[in-house]
């Protein structure tokens, strides 16, 4: 395998999910003029290891900045910070750390890699699978391609292409990672309860497996199962994740939702207390506050939808299905969500995006919008007791 496994075979979700924070453009990378330049005060980290490491990465790196390895290892680190604090900031520094292969026609495979999942979080989807392509027609074992190449495949509703991915990626990885990815896929093609009773016995045959890597498959196991209707067994899977005392804000943004789903905002807001930085969380918070009447709920909407502006005057669209479900939720505006929603599906087409548009289309009573995710569900044999309750309430209107 190309990529050291030091870092993680699990594509960051969130970077598929398009998680913003309140910061400014991530996709313009600069490398601060001086090392006294302060970009931003954060809160001080200096006994955790983590923090360490990162410091000692970047040291590395501004002491030779040309060094691949170096860069690469940085970038990697990078990574894992967006899918901890959904800050795509750091989207923009793993460009800056690349820099001087980025434009290259033909860099070097670890950075065709790093360039493909940065493509991909601004859901540049066809280049980054284009670079994965390539990295794989020089390494068809290069797991990192291989696993980013499932995550694209699974956002653009490729099932047959993410099929190939995990009977790709199964020889090289661990066996757990192996069953959860073809669970995903088995979910989302007419085998869920299959998918959700073989990751849950792959789980508990290695209790022992990497914490990240269990977070990562309970979340899974906790979305298969909520879509299956089983929710015991998807809060079961959500509270092991959570009690991993992992960040992670896919995780989050889920559990979330899952809790709003019950009528239970009180929770959200006790589990994303201080979480708002992220989009995807700010707006379960304004939902939850919205839901409780807690006096945040105007604050919280109200800073959502400046970030909403702001990404759209920066020309960064790829938060359309975050600004469709709060102009629906929060605004009651159907006539401005649905065009989100629509745009969203004709770039991402998960089950998130296909309750969105199902949502969207009932509110506006517009059966022709949600024709697509109609034919998604029929084609695919999706199994979900919220998506199919949606569906029939749609192909019932007038």
């Amino acid at each position: 395998m190309t990529h050291s496994s030091s870092f993680p075979l699990i594509p960051c979700l969130l970077g598929l999910a398009a998680v913003f924070s309140a910061s400014a453009a991530w996709a313009a990378p600069r490398t601060p003029s001086q090392d006294s330049e302060v970009l931003e005060r954060v809160p001080a980290r200096a006994t955790d290891p983590a923090a360490r490491e990162m410091q000692a990465l970047r040291d590395a790196w501004r002491a030779q900045p040309q060094d691949l390895d170096t860069a690469t290892r940085l970038s990697w680190r990078y990574q894992q910070e967006v899918a901890a604090t959904g800050d795509p900031r750091y989207m923009g520094s793993i460009q800056a750390a690349l820099a001087p292969w980025w434009n290259l026609p033909q860099p070097p495979v670890e950075v065709r890699v790093l360039r493909a999942v940065v493509l991909q979080f601004d859901h540049r989807f066809e280049p980054a699978l284009a670079d994965l392509a390539a990295v794989l027609d020089e390494d068809p074992q290069d797991a990192q391609a291989l696993a980013w190449q499932l995550a694209i495949r699974l956002v653009l509703a490729d099932y047959t292409g993410a099929r190939a991915s995990c009977q790709a990626l199964a020889p090289l990885a661990d066996a757990l990672l192996g069953a959860a990815c073809t669970a995903q896929v088995d979910a989302l093609t007419g085998q869920a309860a299959t998918a959700a009773t073989r990751l849950r016995a792959a789980l508990q045959s290695e209790p022992g497996a990497d914490a990240a890597l269990r977070l990562w498959c309970l979340t899974r196991l906790a979305e298969i199962e909520e879509r299956r209707g089983d929710f015991k067994a998807a809060e079961t899977a959500f509270t092991e994740a959570e009690n991993l005392g992992l960040a992670d804000v896919y995780l989050q943004a889920a559990h979330a939702d899952f809790l709003l789903d019950r009528g239970r905002a009180a929770d959200v807001l006790a589990l994303l207390k201080d979480r708002g930085r992220a989009d995807v969380l700010l707006l379960r918070l304004a939902l939850a506050a919205r839901a409780t009447q807690d006096s945040r709920a105007e604050r919280f909407a109200s800073e959502l939808f400046a970030r909403f502006d702001a990404a759209r005057m920066r020309g960064d669209t790829s938060h359309r299905k975050e600004e469709a479900r709060a102009t629906l939720a929060l605004h009651q505006d159907a006539a401005h969500a649905l065009p989100l929603a629509r745009q969203n599906w004709a770039e991402q087409r998960e089950p998130a995006d296909a309750r969105v548009l199902l949502e969207t289309a009932l509110a506006a009573r517009d059966k022709a919008a949600a024709a697509p995710v109609l034919q998604w569900l029929a084609d695919n044999h999706v199994e979900s007791v919220a998506l199919r309750t949606l569906a029939d309430r749609v192909v019932a209107l007038p």
